[in-house]
C-alpha cells in the first residue's frame, strides 16, 4: 500500500478530486484534513497559505496513474504529490485498500 500525501487550496478542490479518484479506482479511502497552514519558499519567496490535506490510500501499481490524474485535476503549477510505502498495518485493512481498487 502506498499512502499518498497531496495539500490543496480548498475542500471543495479536495472533495471533488477524491470523487474523481475513488469514481476510478485510483484510490481506495481518502481522508480530508482542513486547517492546514503552509509555510514554504516559493520562486525565492516565503509563502504562508491556509491549506487542506488529502491522505489517498492507493496500492503501489496505481501510484503513477494516481499523480498523473492528480496532475490533471489539480489547480496548482507544482502539487504537492508524496507516496509513503506502508509496510505494516492491520491485515484486514491492508487487503481491504487491494481488493477496493480490482
Amino acid at each position: 500500500m502506498i499512502l499518498a500525501i497531496v495539500t490543496i487550496d480548498t475542500w471543495e478542490n479536495a472533495e471533488r478530486i477524491s470523487n474523481i479518484l475513488l469514481d476510478e479506482k485510483l484510490s481506495a479511502c481518502i481522508n480530508i484534513i482542513p486547517g492546514v497552514k503552509s509555510i514554504y519558499i516559493w520562486q525565492g519567496e516565503k509563502k504562508s497559505d491556509d491549506e487542506v490535506i488529502m491522505l489517498i490510500k492507493t496500492e503501489k501499481n496505481k501510484f503513477p496513474d494516481l499523480v498523473k490524474r492528480i496532475k490533471e485535476l489539480h489547480p496548482y503549477e507544482l502539487p504537492e504529490i508524496i507516496g509513503i510505502p506502508i509496510n505494516y498495518g492491520l491485515p484486514e485493512y491492508l487487503e481491504w485498500v487491494k481488493d477496493s481498487l480490482q
